[in-house]
Formats: structure tokens, C-alpha cells, sequence
């Protein structure tokens, strides 16, 4: 009976230095949300192919013509405003969402070279992050992720070239972000 008293007593202090650790650890971080799992990452060897590389920057590079708005940056480091490094995944694939959704699908009919062929590998990465998820308080990302989605409403037209123009950028910080 004391053998078993003692194993529990073992247990209890080990599950309680742990759930210490745990409390401090969140501490540290100022309670901030992090990822649920590990599914906020993507493979090397997705960014890797020539084709699909050369197809995203002459699509970019051919809207990038029409873009006649000089001023405004769309993809650029203040999507990462108040965000941990572990969220910035999270925050491209927000990003890439509203960029599918309501941007390249809606616009899929146009005569643009290569937008089935980007349209296609970008859904593809869609569908690998379809799991990354934060846990906890994301209203900070989603604020982030607004303050794009709402210059491109107010651009209008403009805004939606502006996206098409901005592929390599989504690229290259999806690219950055995620792996």
C-alpha cells in the first residue's frame, strides 16, 4: 500500500511540475495564440518547380502592366504586424484564402496567360494548409488580413489587377512563412 501511495504521489508531482512549466511557458509569451498542430507549414518541393515558378511570375508580371497604382503595396510586412513568427503561416494562408475566393476564381474567366495553371498550384497549397489552424484568440490576424481585404475593395478593379500583380510577392511570403 505504500509502494502505491508513493507511485502516486510521484505521478501527481511530476503532472503538477508540468502543468507549471506549461503556465510559465504561456507566461513568457504573453498568453498569445499558437498553433493547434503542425499542419501550419508547407514542403520545400512545393515552391521548387521551374514551370509552375516561371507561370506565377509572367502572370504576375503581365497584370503588373495594367496596375497603374504605384502607391499601394498589398503583400508586404505589415500583414505581420503584432504576429508571432509561428503565425505567420497562418496569416499567408488567411491571405491566400481571400485571394482564391475573391479574387481568382471570380476573375478565372479572364483572358490572362497562365491563370488556370497558377489558380490550380495555388489551390493545391490551399488544400495542404486546409488544417493549419490557431488556437485561441486570432483577432489581431484577422485584423491584419481586413485592412487587405478592404484596400482591395476600396481600389476596386484596380485593387483585383493589383492581386493578380502581386502573385510573386504572395509567393514568395507564402514560401517564407511556411517553410
Amino acid at each position: 500500500m505504500a509502494a502505491l501511495q508513493k507511485s502516486v504521489s510521484s505521478s501527481l508531482v511530476g503532472t503538477l511540475a508540468a502543468s507549471c512549466l506549461l503556465l510559465i511557458a504561456l507566461a513568457v509569451q504573453g498568453g498569445a495564440a499558437v498553433p493547434i498542430n503542425d499542419h501550419c507549414g508547407l514542403h520545400k518541393s512545393s515552391f521548387q518547380g521551374p514551370f509552375i515558378i516561371n507561370r506565377t511570375f509572367l502572370l504576375a508580371e503581365e497584370a503588373s502592366f495594367a496596375d497603374n497604382n504605384t502607391d499601394v503595396r498589398l503583400i508586404d510586412d505589415r500583414l505581420y504586424q503584432g504576429v508571432s513568427m509561428k503565425e505567420r503561416c497562418y496569416v499567408m494562408k488567411q491571405v491566400l484564402n481571400f485571394t482564391l475566393e475573391e479574387v481568382l476564381l471570380p476573375n478565372s474567366d479572364r483572358a490572362l496567360p497562365y491563370l488556370q495553371d497558377v489558380v490550380s498550384f495555388l489551390e493545391g497549397l490551399n488544400n495542404n494548409l486546409r488544417l493549419c489552424h490557431i488556437k485561441g484568440d486570432d483577432r489581431h490576424i484577422q485584423k491584419n488580413v481586413q485592412n487587405l481585404k478592404d484596400t482591395v475593395e476600396k481600389l476596386g478593379e484596380s485593387g483585383v489587377i493589383k492581386v493578380i500583380g502581386e502573385l510573386n510577392l504572395l509567393f514568395f511570403y507564402l514560401k517564407n512563412a511556411c517553410i
